[in-house]
């Protein structure tokens, strides 16, 4: 599961990584996002655009945003068989602008958090989905959830799950709207364990309250 990242650059230049036209003002420096709270993601919806999704996705045919609790991740390996994401799976995909993300090793107590990034630091795309329903009130909640997979070697030496982490080459053919989801589904695969790097951090990050640059400053 992943259940926490970061995402330290400014709206500009996530515009100018993804290929937006405008910078928009919903997206902020973060240094702990974490599940229930809402996200900057990519679509193709009339054109390549930013959309703020609340982390947790609820289904088109849900009236119950409670569920969304249940669904910040989805496994790669099962999105075509789930009722909750093969809608979302064939019609919205989405990017998540992120630069970092954190995990606990649970061989040691207590758990031990790690921050895992690129060794460049350079921003990248988790592969997502996104979704929209109309609630029982008439409110339209826009929802979406991570994708996760097998660990490479790097990832794999404290958890068994990482998020997909998406090759720059393969955004666009993720985000097409035309491709269909067999034809995207290679693409869920680990990142090159080369690429990355992580460190412990201090388990200030567990509380969702702190959201400042030193949660992600190497503990020794």
């Amino acid at each position: 599961m992943c259940g926490r990242y970061t995402q330290r650059h400014t709206a500009a230049a996530v515009a100018e990584r993804f290929g937006l036209d405008a910078a928009p003002d919903f997206i902020t420096p973060r240094y702990n996002i974490a599940p229930s709270q809402s996200v900057p993601v990519i679509t193709e919806r009339d054109g390549r655009n930013a959309l703020a999704c609340k982390w947790g996705l609820v289904p088109f045919w849900s009236k119950d945003p409670a569920l969304g609790h249940k669904l910040i991740n989805a496994k790669a390996e099962t999105l075509a068989e789930k009722p909750s994401f093969k809608y979302a799976l064939e019609k919205r995909r989405c990017l998540i602008p992120a630069d970092g993300f954190y995990e606990w090793d649970k061989r040691v107590k207590p758990s031990q958090p790690l921050f895992i990034r690129r060794r460049d630091d350079g921003l990248f795309a988790f592969a997502g989905l996104w979704e929209e329903c109309k609630l029982l009130d008439g409110e339209v909640l826009r929802t979406c959830t991570l994708i996760t997979t097998e660990p490479n070697e790097l990832v794999g030496a404290f958890h068994h799950r990482m998020p997909v982490i998406l090759r720059p080459e393969d955004e666009a053919a993720w985000l097409n709207p035309a491709a269909k989801a067999q034809e995207v589904l290679p693409l869920l695969r680990p990142y090159e364990d080369t690429e990355l790097e992580a460190w412990p951090v201090s388990t200030a990050v567990n509380d969702v309250r702190r959201e400042e640059p030193s949660l992600i400053a190497r503990q020794t």
